[in-house]
């Protein structure tokens, strides 16, 4: 009898460590803190906290005014610090980056966020959205259910959801993959482009992973890098800037 109930003890005790490692990531959040490991080299920036049905990261050009308003959302469980450099690297081209937090870090339970974004913290300006992983599958979702009020989209190592067809949007795109990345399938993202709008570029980072779109550490399951990440962000920004350039 005592056997059976320290077996049926460790069984239970066992079943909760587990039930907490999952949860973990819901429940343990970082904080989310504005400047950390966000620094680009000649690419100052003015960076606030917002607040707009939850907390929003705005990242501002240093000087002047901006131009366009970037929704961007987070990876699945990735806080939205990890992408306030691209903020940065594209404050200087007149692009304002608005990074919301999402529901438990995960952008499906925040689909619409970029809605309010639009209305309370880009000022008028014509906005695009996109996103990383998940997030960009959820931007491509938002983008293809409210087509009038997109200025274009943004997909990082995403594809869009079955039921989003863009590609007779009226509004440009563009789909960066890293050449190593063992997280997104490769082959979905290029088929991806076959349902955004038409002229939609597909850009490889060659030798990136995952992970180095956002400075959130290693990922499991990713693949192995053959090139730094500031090269691969190097890229990253110049191929961000080079469409941000198209949007009017």
């Amino acid at each position: 009898m005592k056997k059976r109930t320290g077996l049926l003890l460790a069984v239970i005790l066992g079943l909760l460590g587990y039930g907490v490692g999952l949860a973990q990531p819901y429940v343990l959040r970082t904080p989310l803190v504005v400047g950390q490991d966000a620094a680009v080299p000649d690419a100052p920036a003015r960076v606030r906290l917002a607040e707009a049905g939850g907390r929003v990261l705005v990242v501002d050009p240093a000087q002047g005014d901006a131009r366009v308003a970037f929704v961007l959302y987070p990876g699945g469980l990735v806080r939205p610090q990890a992408y306030e450099w691209i903020g940065h690297a594209l404050a200087a081209h007149g692009v304002r980056t608005l990074i919301p937090e999402m529901p438990l870090d995960l952008a499906v339970l925040g689909t619409d966020r970029a809605e309010r974004l639009a209305s309370e913290l880009a000022g008028g300006l014509p906005v695009v959205v996109g996103g990383h992983s998940l997030g960009g599958a959820m931007a491509a979702s938002y983008a293809a259910a409210h087509p009038d009020a997109v200025a274009g989209l943004v997909l990082l190592a995403a594809y869009p959801p079955d039921n989003a067809d863009l590609v007779d949007a009226p509004f440009p795109a563009v789909s960066l993959l890293a050449g190593n990345d063992g997280v997104a399938d490769p082959d979905r993202v290029r088929a991806g482009v076959g349902s955004l709008p038409a002229g939609t570029r597909l850009v490889t980072v060659p030798g990136a992973v995952h992970s180095f779109f956002g400075r959130y550490g290693p990922q499991a399951g990713d693949g192995v890098p053959d090139v730094d990440r500031a090269t691969a962000e190097a890229q990253i920004t110049a191929e961000l800037v080079r469409f941000f350039a198209q949007v009017r």
